[in-house]
């Protein structure tokens, strides 16, 4: 992966020296005129990348050359951090100058921040905008699975995220809940009111790109995993844990999708056949209300998602994980052994103290639970 990327960088390296005949270029370009020309506002579109914005710096004359900018993001790495909004620029500035400012979000009185938990569902994300009154839940949830929706200036369009590489993995054809949930990449938000529904998409969808980034995807190929079943598996992770037992929880999980493993099934709460309003189970206090009850959940789609029922992992996340459940996923803990044997660990329970006991055995696990409830008895 480095190799490519010194290649890339080198490539443009050598169209900047090209295109203006040598170094000397490039290094005017990086550093600046020195005499700064007339300030204009320069707008920034929420999820517009890096490169589009080098090239209407140059198109709008703030800067010579929009290849030598590409290679100064590539070289300092700051084309993650560049934000959306309106910015003061000049030509003449320095190239640090400008990804200084554009850096530095505007103070505008149209902007909502908003923060989406990890583990937040793609349900409870879209309520929380449409809370906020920045779009409607159900118009958001058909643009992020990529289904026809209507667009708050009122035209009907159907949503393509096909410029983000998780977009074309995510399985088709399967009983599936909602193609987004698992990729709507929970984080602190600006939002600009009035903006579009695709941009509000985008905008979750641009940060998953850049929080899961390849490094993190190659990690979890060298497992032999997709990048869909790695969502699933963290979003488990997530609900199950979302704490420091990340790894411990996603090595239990790992060692039940194991080949000639004794318990093929993920058997959580946290998607299962059980109807208790406050065991937070993603069929009964989501999946069933959207259907209007329990009983109307679609066959398929229960079997589906009932992980005492289905062997290995279900259709779909169950949330939107955090990086951390995520890498937890890629880099369990392959040292976790029972206490009682020093074999692999199929089960946990928690007590209310937050303590997780880990054991080998259905027998082992009861032994646990007993454990648990005493100190949860004491308390």
């Amino acid at each position: 992966m480095k190799k490519v990327v010194i290649a890339l960088v080198a490539l443009l390296l050598v169209g900047c020296l090209a295109l203006g005949g040598g170094y000397l270029y490039y290094r005017a370009e990086v550093d600046g005129s020195g005499s700064v020309g007339q300030t204009q506002q320069f707008e920034v579109e929420q999820g517009e990348t890096p490169n589009a914005i080098a090239e209407r710096l140059q198109e709008e004359g703030i800067i010579g050359s929009a290849l030598c900018f590409k290679l100064y993001l590539r070289q300092t790495g700051a084309g993650p951090s560049l934000q959306y909004g309106s910015f003061s620029l000049a030509p003449g500035m320095s190239y640090d100058e400008i990804i200084t400012e554009l850096q530095t979000p505007a103070a505008r009185e149209d902007i909502v921040t908003l923060t989406f938990p990890e583990g937040t569902p793609a349900l409870g994300i879209a309520q929380i905008l449409e809370d906020a009154g920045l779009c409607d839940a159900d118009q958001f949830l058909a643009c992020a699975n990529g289904e026809e929706y209507t667009e708050s200036d009122g035209t009907v369009q159907t949503a393509d995220f096909s410029q983000h590489s998780f977009w074309s993995e995510i399985p088709q054809g399967t009983p599936r809940f909602m193609r987004c949930e698992g990729y709507l990449f929970p984080e602190t938000y600006q939002f600009f009111e009035n903006d579009t529904i695709y941009n509000y998409v985008d905008t979750f969808y641009k940060e998953f790109d850049n929080r899961v980034d390849q490094a993190l995807r190659e990690e979890l190929n060298a497992m032999g995993m997709t990048l869909d079943d790695a969502v699933i598996l963290a979003s488990f992770v997530q609900e199950e844990a979302g704490n420091a037992e990340d790894p411990n929880v996603a090595q239990v999980f790992l060692n039940r999708l194991a080949e000639g493993s004794p318990y093929p099934r993920l058997e959580s709460n946290a998607s299962s056949y059980v109807q208790n309003p406050e065991d937070n189970n993603y069929l009964y206090n989501w999946v069933a209300p959207y259907y209007g009850g329990w009983e109307n959940i679609p066959q398929d789609l229960y079997e589906a998602y009932n992980t005492y029922e289905c062997v290995g992992l279900p259709a779909g996340p169950i949330s939107n994980p955090g990086i951390d459940a995520i890498r937890a996923v890629a880099e369990p803990n392959t040292d976790l052994v029972s206490e009682k044997g020093n074999s692999p660990c199929y089960f946990f329970v928690t007590d209310l103290t937050g303590k997780y006991y880990y054991g080998a055995t259905a027998a082992e696990h009861a032994e646990n639970v007993e454990r648990a409830w005493k100190v949860n008895a004491s308390l």
